[in-house]
């Protein structure tokens, strides 16, 4: 139960065949649950799995919920993003108030979390200077999106790594195998592929594949902790009063 005044958030999941994908989505929501016990969180899927967006929102507005901050379980500003959760959320019962938070990406705790992935795969922080890395998204056909996948990866190599290149699983190029191969030739004594994706998935099991000629593939990011504050960082952000200019 959210504490008085305190919006509920939704996190709004993607969704998949793949059990997998909702699995990983529980465990990250549970592990902010642990972090603010004081906010009700709650799950929607848009596709695929239960239950679905609408359906918590009637049940919210049933219980008598008023205030919801619905939060986009997405790493880019992409279609999802900018059309889907929008026309659901328009779409939900009138009596609830509900804002949508941005979604997680860029952050530098997503970074640290890349990280994280990476030393729990193998890697330890004497390695940077020496491996490449593949920053492997799961791909977009919106530029905005891939102009932030590349953005990241610059900022990354900035920290010390040899060589930081993105890649895509989907609708754009470089593929995963590709920018291994790429760091290969520049002359990187290692290569690892980090999936910069949520949950575990068709695309990133083709992330996987693309790793094949990699020295180290790390998971998923998942319900790692840094992601769960980058979560209750955009709560926090959606449910401020959003301040008028002066004169206005």
């Amino acid at each position: 139960m959210s504490a008085p005044g305190r919006p509920v958030l939704l996190v709004v999941a993607h969704g998949s065949r793949d059990p997998r994908h909702a699995a990983t989505v529980h465990a990250l929501v549970r592990r902010v649950r642990a972090l603010r016990p004081d906010v009700r969180v709650e799950t929607g899927f848009l596709d695929f799995n239960v239950p679905s967006v609408p359906g918590v929102l009637e049940s919210l507005e049933t219980e008598g919920v008023r205030d919801v901050v619905a939060l986009p379980l997405l790493l880019t500003r992409a279609f999802h993003a900018k059309a889907d959760i929008p026309a659901v959320l328009a779409a939900a019962p009138p009596r609830l108030r509900i804002r949508q938070a941005e979604v997680l990406g860029p952050s530098p705790l997503l970074l640290s979390a890349l990280e994280r992935r990476l030393y729990e795969a193998g890697l330890t922080p004497a390695d940077k200077s020496s491996t490449g890395v593949v920053l492997a998204s799961a791909g977009s056909s919106d530029p905005e999106a891939i102009a932030v996948i590349a953005e990241i990866a610059r900022e990354w190599r900035h920290t010390g790594w040899c060589a930081v290149r993105p890649a895509f699983a989907s609708a754009s190029l470089p593929r995963t195998e590709d920018a291994v191969r790429q760091l290969r030739e520049q002359g990187c004594a290692r290569v690892a592929v980090a999936p910069y994706v949520l949950a575990p998935g068709f695309l990133p099991d083709r992330i996987a594949r693309g790793a094949a000629g990699a020295d180290v593939l790390a998971d998923v990011l998942g319900p790692a902790p840094e992601v769960a504050r980058v979560l209750l960082e955009r709560y926090d952000a959606a449910r401020r009063p959003v301040a008028l200019a002066v004169g206005a």
